[in-house]
């Protein structure tokens, strides 16, 4: 059982808010329009569910709780589905335009008319599971080789998902920002082309595509509700997630968005070291957290233009919470629908209740019995072995 009655304070910070147009300038309404343009063209694209979690909303003290369940995305089980496979998508385009000294466009790849040429073009990346496989994905798809860095506490069965797809998969001793490294290293030495989530100085289209194909996500939502939410909680990571989430719903909703809360692990927490100091900030990871796909030590300096202007909290959550969320979800309360849920999906939710438990930040964050969340179930079961293992330790719960 979900103990509601003992859960661990939270780490806040309250956001120094920025003045300025991120959310027009890093990612424009052309950048979401092409990607919307695209994707949706893809076979077997359909919009992911919007569930409304009735019974735990009611019974945690907020109006509503809806959990966007990015599990079913195109069969690879995570909304990286939507920026990895575009992003290498456009890579494509912008390679092959210049090497044939035309004008290549989305739909020639898409259709396999440059497969031949593209198979000399080979993409990398360096990721914690998810963004690889949606790499691996679209490189399988588009013709192009593909190789993926990933480091030592990535779980072996997603290391596979990967190899199934035709990448080659190479694990380092480091950590996540260690691979990110050494993928761009190799990729330099060899001239390969980098596919990554992650902003840098001088490296920026691909994240920014990355970005602006989360922004499929984030429409499907937008079009099912009538009004904002109040609140939505977001995972951090590097922050491409989120800064894609929050440029969409700002651009859809104006001033009437929501307060935007971002939640990561206690173990990678450089999104909230960065909202303490007001600037892009990294942290050395001691341990890795059991939300493989956050454990991220260094922000995307693209993503963070956005998140400085618009996020209003910063929280972080212990791992204590990841296994019993997972089984809440998976085993809800009376008519909620179950919902098999990877370990990086649950942060917002584990951080909302565990938020209405605390009268003080509560208050800070605005959240009370009228307030309507919004939550990014962003993995579903991404490799069932872990899960396996969470909804069989019931007994130690």
């Amino acid at each position: 059982m979900f103990d509601f009655l003992t859960l661990p304070k939270l780490g806040h910070v309250a956001a120094k808010k920025r003045q300025g147009d991120a959310v027009e300038r890093v990612l424009s309404r052309q950048d979401f329009a092409t990607s919307r343009a695209e994707i949706t063209q893809w076979q077997g694209y359909a919009p992911t569910p919007l569930v409304s979690l009735k019974a735990l909303a009611d019974k945690i003290g907020v109006g509503e709780l809806l959990y966007k369940d990015e599990g079913p995305r195109f069969g690879l089980g995570s909304f990286k589905a939507l920026g990895g496979s575009y992003a290498a998508q456009r890579v494509l385009q912008r390679q092959l335009s210049a090497n044939l000294g035309h004008a290549v466009s989305l739909q020639d790849i898409r259709e396999g008319k440059y497969k031949a040429k593209a198979a000399k073009i080979t993409l990398v990346s360096a990721t914690d599971g998810n963004h690889g496989r949606s790499l691996a994905w679209g490189c399988q798809r588009f013709g192009a080789p593909c190789r993926i860095y990933i480091h030592a506490e990535v779980s072996e069965g997603r290391a596979a998902a990967m190899r199934d797809l035709g990448a080659d998969v190479i694990r380092i001793a480091g950590d996540y920002d260690d691979s990110v490294l050494l993928a761009k290293q190799e990729a330099e030495e060899n001239g390969w082309f980098v596919v990554s989530d992650t902003s840098w100085e001088g490296y920026s289209e691909p994240p920014r595509d990355v970005m602006a194909g989360y922004g499929v996500m984030t429409q499907e939502i937008c079009d099912s509700l009538e009004q904002a939410p109040t609140h939505v909680f977001l995972q951090g990571g590097v922050g491409g997630l989120a800064a894609g989430v929050v440029a969409g719903l700002r651009q859809h909703w104006g001033a009437k968005g929501p307060r935007v809360v971002i939640v990561e692990p206690e173990l990678a927490a450089c999104l909230f070291e960065s909202g303490r100091a007001g600037t892009a900030t990294s942290v050395a990871i001691q341990e890795e957290t059991m939300m493989a796909g956050l454990s991220c030590g260094e922000p995307s300096g693209m993503a963070w233009e956005i998140l400085a202007e618009e996020v209003s909290d910063f929280l972080t959550i212990p791992d204590s919470l990841v296994a019993p969320t997972v089984r809440l979800l998976a085993r809800p309360l009376d008519a909620d629908l179950a919902i098999e849920a990877g370990e990086s999906a649950i942060a917002g939710l584990a951080a909302v209740i565990a938020a209405r438990q605390d009268i003080d930040l509560s208050q800070k964050l605005e959240l009370d019995a009228g307030s309507r969340v919004l939550l990014i179930g962003s993995e579903g079961v991404t490799d069932p072995a872990i899960f396996a293992q969470i909804m069989g330790d019931l007994d130690a719960a």
